[in-house]
């Protein structure tokens, strides 16, 4: 399985000015995967330590900082002479009292070594027992397989390239199978776990199982690793995210969670979860000027999952919804399209999201994007639906703008837009 992140290692382990690498991401996004297949095909040899069910290991930096006694240990445990040809893997990092703190300790009296660590984001958020290095370290960010990462994992590398060099009369041609496709991917959705078993059975209900697996292990997570009296409350808002997307206007509304809920109840469960990786938030924006961050407005937002097949499991959407027709591009009110199209944005670098809404609530834009100096008004379609009269109010008001919007139409181009098919959301910026 190829991970499009893999040339991010390979361009860490090349910087003259590299530092230790901690690879971010949700529980099985396929993190541990990642630094092992680079420590394989990248290095001599690797010495791999998992804090998680090592006891000896997880005390190492309890003491203190020595870096010789600290790689004495890890050639102990692991029966590698660790050199400066190794690459050194610290998964789980989270179990290890003071381990963040040790990563600082590698670059400022052992630079030669080269150290990846990962760990789910909900178990480093919460240590609170560790100073982090701030400055210290890189980090490299770990999602759910996107679109084109899926259709090479089920072998489909032609289509990845058609998409890349977008020629749009031949994509045109093959547009029934890119649909096919992509309701694959809505059902399937990018959990490493997931796709090798659609790949090697083609069982849809195991899909679901196995879905539903992850979501009970995240579930069991908020009670390991959350405050208790938190537990509750990010239970509700992570299960209440699929309603609100369902929503005609998928703004996030704490009366959906529970009636008469307020803000100040649930802000530190929806700051947990976004800790975790487990959901993404978008802010509104009041305007669409430079940089958007200036206009951000903090007291509305949309939530998002971080995987569509995970939403649709939680959802209860069957695997038959797949043999009918276009029907997971009508139903469930676009929830599902807009979930894939972040999931996209959130795969591409120096991407900035959040999404417009008008004061007067009249008008709003599903996205709204900077890129360096670019601002991109974006709306999603969740078929051919070609109506955009928000968008297009938008761009007017902006004339200096260019609008994208994402459909299941083909590649159209018009003086004030853009539109693109659904499933080559990954390769227009």
């Amino acid at each position: 399985m190829r991970r499009n992140a893999m040339q991010q290692l390979y361009d860490w382990k090349e910087k003259s000015t590299r530092k230790p690498l901690i690879i971010r991401g949700a529980r099985q996004v396929g993190k541990t995967w990642l630094m092992k297949e680079f420590a394989a095909t990248a290095y001599k040899q690797f010495a791999y330590i998992n804090f998680e069910d090592n006891e000896v290991m997880k005390e190492v930096f309890q003491k203190d900082f020595d870096i010789e006694r600290i790689l004495m240990a890890i050639q102990l445990v692991t029966g590698k002479v660790v050199d400066t040809d190794t690459l050194i893997l610290f998964d789980e990092l989270q179990e290890a009292p003071r381990g963040l703190t040790a990563m600082k300790y590698f670059l400022e009296k052992a630079p030669q070594y080269h150290v990846i660590a990962a760990g789910s984001l909900l178990g480093i958020a919460m240590h609170q027992n560790d100073s982090f290095p701030v400055g210290k370290v890189d980090f490299i960010d770990l999602y759910p397989l996107s679109f084109s990462e899926f259709l090479e994992a089920i072998g489909q590398e032609s289509f990845v390239s058609l998409l890349a060099k977008q020629d749009w009369n031949l994509i045109s041609t093959f547009r029934s199978k890119f649909t096919d496709f992509l309701k694959q991917y809505y059902f399937v959705g990018g959990m490493p776990e997931v796709v090798n078993a659609f790949i090697e059975h083609k069982d849809y209900a195991e899909v679901r199982q196995l879905q539903q697996n992850i979501l009970d292990s995240y579930d069991r997570d908020f009670s390991k690793h959350a405050p208790i009296a938190e537990v509750p409350r990010i239970r509700m808002v992570w299960r209440s995210v699929p309603a609100q997307l369902a929503k005609e206007n998928r703004k996030f509304i704490y009366g959906v969670i529970k009636e008469g809920a307020r803000a100040k109840d649930f802000e530190l469960a929806i700051e947990w979860l976004i800790d975790a990786g487990l959901i993404y938030k978008v802010n509104r924006v009041k305007k669409g000027g430079i940089p958007l961050s200036a206009y951000e407005d903090f007291s509305a937002f949309k939530l998002f999952m971080l995987d569509t097949g995970l939403m649709g499991a939680m959802s209860g959407l069957p695997p038959q919804a797949l043999l009918e027709g276009n029907v997971l591009f009508t139903d469930y009110k676009g929830a599902i399209t807009e979930q894939y199209v972040l999931q996209q944005l959130k795969s591409v670098k120096g991407l900035n999201i959040y999404y417009w809404s008008s004061d007067t609530s009249k008008g709003e834009l599903d996205f709204l994007l900077q890129k360096e100096i670019c601002i991109i008004p974006v709306e999603v379609k969740a078929e051919e639906n070609l109506q955009s009269k928000s968008l297009r109010s938008f761009v007017e008001k902006n004339p200096e703008l260019h609008g994208i919007r994402f459909s299941m139409s083909d590649y159209r181009e018009q003086e004030w837009l853009t539109n693109y098919p659904l499933y080559s959301a990954g390769y227009v910026f």
